[in-house]
């Protein structure tokens, strides 16, 4: 097979491919064997009818049609493959020249139009200096801890004043379009700032006593209707505030593993460094992200963002919003040129992903969609979404690897350490080696139980030998190359809770009431 290809735009390359009729031809007998399969012609059994009765009944024109249908995604892919092309999008194929069956000096040729990945030239990684924010914890960060675990070892009492910020109310609510109601919730407990309800919601019940009622006009949040302006009517059957346990040595023993509350705020205080350094690694992840794409002109594929704008306001029954659109292509865009540059960074730094880390990744996405792991990476496989997910972890990868080059200080100017969160080369060497010598044990292993067992088949007692000193050939097989400077992902998270860990109570406050 031969092929060309000439750029056309930034974004967008032409395929020329020719492919010879030898080629071909395993997709032509495909074509005539399952044509065969499928026509009835009598004095033939299915599946035997010769080419030449197939040609005769069907035509050479459909037997063409079907091998070259069959063959022309392994053409296409191979002369991407060869010309080391990076698609986006689905390409455009036009025959231009059809092989003759009956003479195999001809070929097939087509052409293939399809949006790539733009080349773009990165700014060197040692030159980059990124500041993120001190890590200084004040002591209302701790009170801020330890009055969130006070609130779920609260209890909800009753109050007879008008609702305010913060108060539990429960509800019933209506909900009417047009004079027609659409929807009614009744006894529903809805805590005032929450803001996880309707529109205006908060609004309308401050100030609302047990018994009184309201209206508002808001937009519904679901449902068939959702989107549409409706009419609500609410009321407030309750009003109770949440009455929190005093800060002392017995909440410390109720809410924790430690004795006194000096102790819980100790640990508290920790929990809240450890949080703001990971943030410092999630800020300085961001801002080199910000940097690169500031420094990189990088052309966007009209044709990929379009058919994820199209995608997206399908999937909404909103294709002819067009407000909407444009806000969605916005982000289309802003998402596939952060994909670009990251996987060209990836590329740059040479990202491999392992086994193990692509189950890490697959694991925790199943547990944000609420699925056992199981069903979920079956469910990808199944769609043909693991190179994706692949390249999403190869990504993540690639910005660790790069936050390890750069320069990162803090407010006061003082090196921050990331390693917690990116890891580090020397683990990667440690890790390198312990593969190595695992491999090279596993090989040893294989060669002391065939021993054993020759020894066994000849009758003689099988005894565990000494390993060689140094091994006379080369193991047999070698381990997978680790990726240069690769690094195992760590999440961004804070140091482990152990006030929340060892909690004896869930949200007792809107389980109890006085």
């Amino acid at each position: 097979m031969k092929s060309a290809v000439e750029s056309v735009d930034a974004t967008k390359v032409k395929l020329t491919v020719e492919v010879t009729y030898d080629e071909l031809k395993p997709s032509i007998d495909h074509a005539y064997s399952h044509i065969g399969s499928q026509v009835t012609v009598p004095g033939f059994r299915k599946g035997k009818v010769p080419p030449r009765i197939i040609d005769q009944r069907v035509g050479r024109g459909a037997v063409l049609e079907h091998a070259i249908n069959d063959g022309m995604q392994s053409f296409y892919s191979g002369a991407v493959r060869e010309n080391a092309l990076r698609p986006l999008g689905q390409p455009q194929i036009e025959i231009t020249q059809v092989p003759d069956l009956s003479d195999t000096s001809t070929s097939l040729h087509f052409t293939a139009e399809v949006e790539v990945r733009p080349e773009i030239e990165l700014p060197a990684l040692d030159g980059i200096a990124l500041t993120v924010d001190d890590v200084e914890v004040s002591d209302e960060d701790v009170t801020g801890r330890l009055d969130a675990l006070r609130e779920r070892f609260g209890t909800l009492v009753g109050v007879d004043r008008p609702a305010a910020e913060g108060d539990f109310v429960v509800l019933d609510l209506t909900a009417t379009v047009g004079g027609e109601p659409v929807d009614s919730v009744s006894g529903v407990s809805y805590q005032i700032g929450s803001g996880n309800m309707l529109e205006g919601l908060d609004e309308a019940l401050t100030g609302l006593s047990a018994g009184e009622s309201t209206t508002f006009s808001a937009p519904l949040a679901g449902g068939e209707h959702e989107g549409e302006q409706a009419d609500i009517s609410v009321t407030a059957t309750s009003v109770k505030q949440r009455d929190l346990p005093a800060a002392d040595d017995d909440f410390a023993q109720l809410a924790s593993e430690f004795d006194t509350l000096d102790e819980l705020t100790a640990d508290l205080r920790e929990q809240a460094a450890g949080a703001k350094t990971s943030a410092q690694a999630v800020q300085a992840r961001d801002l080199l992200l910000e940097q690169l794409l500031a420094a990189v002109e990088i052309p966007v594929p009209a044709g990929v963002v379009e058919a994820e704008v199209h995608r997206h306001l399908e999937s909404e029954s909103r294709l002819e919003d067009d407000e909407h659109r444009t806000e969605v292509a916005e982000q289309a865009a802003t998402a596939l040129k952060n994909q670009i540059l990251l996987d060209t960074l990836a590329e740059k730094l040479e990202v491999r992903v392992d086994q193990n880390e692509l189950l890490e990744y697959l694991v925790s996405a199943s547990r944000q969609y609420g699925m056992d792991p199981n069903t979920f990476i079956k469910t990808v496989d199944e769609q043909g979404q693991v190179p994706a997910m692949v390249a999403e972890v190869a990504r993540s990868k690639a910005l660790a690897l790069a936050l390890r080059q750069v320069t990162v200080t803090d407010g006061s100017g003082a090196a921050v350490d990331l390693s917690e969160f990116i890891g580090s080369d020397e683990e990667d060497a440690a890790a390198e080696a312990a593969t190595v010598d695992d491999a090279v044990a596993q090989v040893q292993a294989a060669v002391d139980e065939a021993a054993a067992a020759q020894a066994t088949d000849a009758g003689e007692p099988a005894t565990a030998q000494e390993p060689a000193a140094e091994p006379a050939t080369e193991p047999a097989t070698k381990p997978a190359e680790a990726p240069k400077k690769a690094t195992k992902p760590r999440a961004s998270r804070a140091k482990a809770t152990k006030a929340t860990d060892s909690a004896k109570a869930t949200d007792a406050a809107e389980a109890t009431e006085a």
